[in-house]
């Protein structure tokens, strides 16, 4: 299987954008914690997460193409077929069938709900938000209006609720909160 270094170069060669490069990465976070909710191997849902926008700089004009284009890229890597499968469904394009699929598309826009949390926080860091904090800001429409609230609520397909989902997103991001600068 493609190891994590091995992922974060592929990455790095085709996303040049360094914020889409940590939102990756935050993404990565939080689907290894989710997966050890669920007894996965972390190993494979964290690539998941951080590959998951790995056409993005190629397909932004073409969201018809976004996650298919990812797949085309890694035709010749060693990655599982499930993870091409949540690549695929993260943005709909296909069904969402595994508990991969569903994390995936939950996660997604929670990590840039949680980064502009981070951001409006007097402290600036990961460290200091809790639940109760990043809720508050989910409740505002308004606030960070393009991290899709219905799509966050989807936790409930893995049988999770709001505040336990945030608190594993919270968890996964501060693992990996040196490469994210928080």
């Amino acid at each position: 299987m493609l190891s994590r270094d091995e992922a974060l170069q592929l990455v790095k060669k085709h996303v040049p954008n360094k914020n889409l490069v940590k939102h990756m990465i935050a993404v990565e976070g939080v689907m290894r914690r989710l997966a050890g909710r669920f007894g996965e191997d972390a190993e494979v849902w964290g690539l998941a997460g951080l590959l998951h926008d790995l056409d993005y700089m190629e397909t932004v004009d073409n969201f018809d193409r976004h996650g298919f284009r990812t797949v085309e890229i890694l035709e010749d890597a060693d990655v599982p077929s499930e993870v091409l499968h949540a690549i695929k469904a993260h943005p709909g394009h296909v069904q969402r069938e595994t508990d991969m699929d569903k994390a995936l598309y939950a996660i997604d826009p929670l990590t840039g709900l949680i980064v502009a949390a981070v951001l409006m926080h007097p402290e600036k860091k990961l460290s200091a938000l809790d639940v109760e904090f990043v809720t508050r800001r989910f409740k505002e429409k308004r606030f960070a209006a393009g991290a899709n609230r219905e799509q966050i609520s989807s936790c409930s397909d893995l049988g999770l609720e709001l505040g336990e989902f945030i608190q594993y997103g919270l968890d996964g991001m501060r693992d990996f909160a040196s490469e994210l600068g928080f």
